[in-house]
């Protein structure tokens, strides 16, 4: 805190990300591996690790700040199993989501179609699309509430469901889930060109620089 009031929120310490980082850039030897080995490894690891996170959330005894239980209904019991904590991602976060997306990237170790292009294009540019969709989400929630209440002070300060900052939203705001598939929707759409252009630019140039977006 710097003052009161105002604080810095740190939502990516250098713990665990720099571990998952390094492994990300060590994927890559794993990559250039013939593709029946590699398809074979990814399929291993990514049920490896699906089945470590069902096994370490299921104890509820290691891993995760914040404890599983049972709900009123099995579907909200699965919503609090699957609640892991992200910031900073807890061991089960890291294992829910790394195990799965490396099951679909061995699946899709292939000769895909022409629809995969568009899908190529952003997996080429991952960090690229990440830091643009950050202030174009946002300039997007300041539009949408300047339009729909008249002002977007609250936007400024921190998410609605913080106490600290929730006073300065208007009772009714925020939209169903439909509109905001529709906003990422949109959102994907806009990035597109702008990933496209730089996924081409880093194939005409050898910058060392660009290997990292």
């Amino acid at each position: 805190q710097i003052a009161p009031h105002y604080m810095f929120f740190i939502a990516y310490p250098l713990i665990p990300w720099v571990g998952v980082m390094a492994a990300g850039y060590a994927f890559g030897k794993l990559l250039q591996r013939d593709r029946p080995e590699r398809r074979r490894i990814l399929l291993w690891l990514g049920l490896g690790l699906t089945a470590a996170f069902i096994v370490i959330r299921a104890t509820n005894a290691y891993g995760d700040p914040q404890p599983w239980s049972k709900q009123t209904t099995p579907l909200f019991t699965l919503f609090s199993f699957l609640n892991c904590t992200k910031y900073p991602p807890s061991l089960p976060y890291l294992c829910m989501t790394l195990g799965p997306a490396i099951l679909v990237l061995s699946f899709f170790d292939r000769e895909l179609g022409p629809w995969s292009k568009p899908i190529i294009v952003f997996g080429r540019v991952p960090l690229f699309y990440y830091l643009l969709h950050l202030p174009l989400i946002h300039g997007i929630a300041i539009l949408l509430a300047s339009l729909r209440h008249g002002a977007a002070g609250g936007v400024w300060l921190g998410p609605p469901w913080d106490p600290a900052t929730a006073a300065a939203y208007p009772q009714n705001y925020g939209y169903g889930l439909g509109v905001v598939y529709a906003i990422w929707i949109l959102v994907i759409l806009l990035l597109y060109p702008l990933c496209r252009w730089f996924a081409n630019l880093k194939q005409r140039r050898r910058d060392a620089w660009l290997s990292y977006f």
